[in-house]
């Protein structure tokens, strides 16, 4: 050890020493930093990531032992034979390569530790053949202790510095194997130039000028420089290229694609943070969900360009309200998500107030003005929720009751409140799967001719039993269904179980529309659809709508109903005598039939004003030749007015109330009907059994 180091001071300059030392260390780590790089790639990659590194290494090591060895003193005039002093070169290059491939290729265990000390034979072979290339005056001798010594020490340690560096890839881990690196090349070669005697044959100063030794070692160092940098150049472009890769991966991974905000995951990891902050600081936060309202018209209507636009018009409106204190997210098709900071109540609602007029505002897109509605629901942390989810479901209940209040459109959770908006959403769940499990029934009421009791069709209604909660009126849940966007699955399963139960049968049926349907981008389409699959024969088809489905969007509803007519389906106008513009709506379309409005029935017995209300409509249909029917009717009395007054057809508990079509089924069986005159013979059965059944029920 004291021969290395009197070596070291007494026989080499110490300024090329620490260049060569410079050398040593950028290259060792550019070595490293390029190996752990093709360790992560695979395939051609990781091959060219390992070749760079062989090219950094054979540059780096062999330019560490040259200007090395221009620092050595020996005594007497040298050079060096260009032939090896290339292939030493190639021998540092060609020798790294082979143990990288190994090293960082080659998947196994031990593979790193194999590889390095290749690498480290490859160093060995490389110094000894550049010292072949050293030409020099006098005889030379080698101690074998100080040589084998060196080869051991550089294919060992450069073993231990691959191997640290597969197994670390921490900033110590990276050092320790930069330093054992060098230590390897370091080790080798001054333990090597220990083992070096030579005997002088020759004093003469005049063969070697110490200057030009001096300029040919910084050459090298600057050509290794080069060389490096250039390698290590490539390295930090594609590292800048995969941060900003990964940079954007991670923007795309995080934020919504058509409207540029945060999405669904960058929601939750934000609310995540919010609630841990939240709860170490003693702060409060408050969530807001806002759901657009009337946004599926304009999807439906105006198309999904126009909807992807509006989203992105509101979605910039956010951005330019935000001070900077809000997190807003697009968590779903027409849903955002805001987190706002809480420091007092009323300025947070007005807050939200202000940030809902903006959203509200008309915009336009193309020559069209358009906009929107805006529902919010708001809950807060930590006084309503502690929990995550806890405050996501309040939130939604909330946001859930601002879109059925008709005056306030910003609602705060409330524990009372939302009970009854929690069953209700319990309830639209459990309709939904009863939908797909055909836990639905189909009733039918008859429908008969008032003069001769001749049955003419009969009126499909829905029923629903609940498995817990008994039987739910129509009145419930069709509403619900409207709410919660059910109501189209719902009409399409009751006009294809309608038409699927008739059809055998040849008998007529009408099934009412919801105004909600004719939103349908293809409702005509839908009903022949259903006509084909069923065997239905059109005729046999009624279609009911109400007025309120003609006035939302006239021109559309009224092309939609000439499309479906033209199948051979027959039109009939409910509830009449309800709205606002029946007069209006019966110039607008020739319907097949008009049903007049319960309403009218309860006060027919003691109203002359209903009576006088009733003759109108019934000579209303007349002149326009479209057909009557009344339905409510409940008592003879009714039905002998209505006969009275001219009426032609009736429905009615008086006349039957809705039954399940194997009850109908074993009416028409029972009578065996062949003729017309027996129909009225039926109708009693009919009413019959409908009682025992109510009375069953009940």
């Amino acid at each position: 050890m004291i021969s290395v180091i009197n070596c070291i001071t007494d026989a080499h300059n110490l300024w090329l020493v620490l260049v060569a030392a410079f050398i040593c260390v950028s290259g060792s780590w550019s070595v490293i930093r390029l190996f752990r790089r093709g360790k992560a790639a695979s395939g051609g990659e990781a091959f060219g990531w390992q070749f760079l590194a062989a090219v950094a290494a054979g540059a780096s090591i062999w330019s560490t032992h040259f200007v090395a060895m221009l620092a050595y003193h020996p005594g007497t005039p040298v050079a060096f034979d260009p032939v090896l002093t290339v292939i030493s070169l190639l021998v540092a290059m060609v020798g790294s390569l082979a143990g990288l491939i190994v090293a960082g290729i080659i998947r196994t265990r031990w593979s790193p530790a194999i590889g390095g000390g290749m690498v480290g034979l490859a160093i060995a072979i490389m110094h000894y053949t550049g010292m072949r290339a050293y030409v020099i005056e006098g005889s030379i001798d080698w101690n074998s202790t100080y040589l084998i010594a060196s080869i051991m020490l550089a294919i060992s340690i450069t073993s231990i510095a691959f191997h640290v560096a597969n197994l670390y890839g921490s900033v110590r881990g990276k050092a320790a194997s930069v330093g054992f690196l060098t230590l390897a090349i370091v080790s080798l070669h001054f333990t090597g130039m220990t083992a070096l005697q030579i005997t002088p044959l020759s004093i003469s100063p005049g063969f070697t000028n110490p200057g030009e030794m001096q300029a040919m070692a910084l050459a090298i160092a600057l050509v290794c420089f080069i060389i490096v940098g250039s390698v290590l150049a490539s390295y930090l472009i594609d590292n800048q290229t995969r941060s900003r890769s990964m940079s954007q991966l991670r923007h795309m991974a995080l934020s919504d694609a058509l409207t540029g905000l945060a999405n669904r995951a960058s929601f939750n990891d934000h609310l995540d943070e919010s609630i841990e902050v939240a709860s170490k600081q003693g702060q409060k936060f408050a969530l807001a969900a806002i759901d657009l309202d009337r946004f599926k018209e304009i999807n439906d209507l105006r198309g999904h360009s126009a909807g992807d636009t509006t989203l992105q018009i509101l979605a910039q409106r956010m951005r330019d309200f935000d001070n900077g204190s809000l997190f807003v997210a697009r968590v779903g098709g027409d849903e955002f998500s805001v987190i706002l900071p809480l420091s007092d109540p009323l300025d947070m609602r007005n807050l939200l107030v202000r940030l809902r007029n903006e959203l509200i505002r008309p915009f336009t897109i193309g020559e069209e003005e358009l906009s929107v509605g805006a529902s919010i629901g708001v809950c807060v942390f930590p006084d309503d929720a502690t929990e995550k989810s806890a405050l996501i479901n309040y939130t939604d209940l909330a946001l859930y009751r601002a879109k059925t209040e008709i005056a306030d459109k910003i609602c705060f959770f409330d524990n009372v409140m939302d009970e009854n908006v929690r069953n209700k959403r319990e309830l639209a769940a459990d309709l939904r799967y009863a939908i797909e499990h055909n836990q639905l029934e189909v009733h039918y009421q008859v429908q008969a001719t008032i003069s001769d009791s001749v049955i003419t069709g009969y009126e499909a209604l829905l029923r629903w039993n609940h498995p817990l909660r008994g039987a739910i009126p129509p009145s419930e849940f069709i509403p619900l269904a409207e709410e919660n966007g059910i109501i189209l699955q719902l009409g399409e399963w009751v006009l294809r179980m309608a038409c699927k139960q008739c059809a055998p049968l040849g008998i007529k049926v009408a099934v009412n529309l919801s105004p909600i349907q004719f939103l349908h981008p293809n409702l005509p389409g839908l009903v022949e659809d259903i006509l084909a699959e069923t065997g239905m024969r059109a005729e046999n088809l009624e279609l009911e709508l109400t007025e309120s489905a003609i006035i939302h969007d006239k021109e559309r509803t009224l092309v939609q109903l000439q499309a479906i007519r033209k199948l051979g389906v027959t039109i009939a106008l409910d509830d009449f005598g309800t709205g606002y513009s029946s007069l209006d709506t019966l110039r607008a379309f020739p319907f097949d039939k008009i049903k007049l409005d319960r309403t009218f029935m309860n006060e027919l017995e003691t109203s002359d004003q209903a009576r006088s209300i009733i003759r109108a409509v019934l000579s209303l249909g007349r002149s326009l030749e479209i057909p009557v029917l009344a339905e409510g009717i409940e008592t003879s009395d009714q039905l002998a007015i209505l006969a009275e007054e001219g009426c032609q057809s009736a429905q009615g508990y008086f006349l039957g109330r809705p039954a399940p079509l194997s009850m109908i089924v074993s009416a028409i069986e029972v009578e065996n009907l062949e003729a017309p005159e027996k129909l009225a013979g039926m109708l009693n059965k009919l009413r019959d059994a409908d009682d025992s059944a109510e009375t069953a029920a009940a």
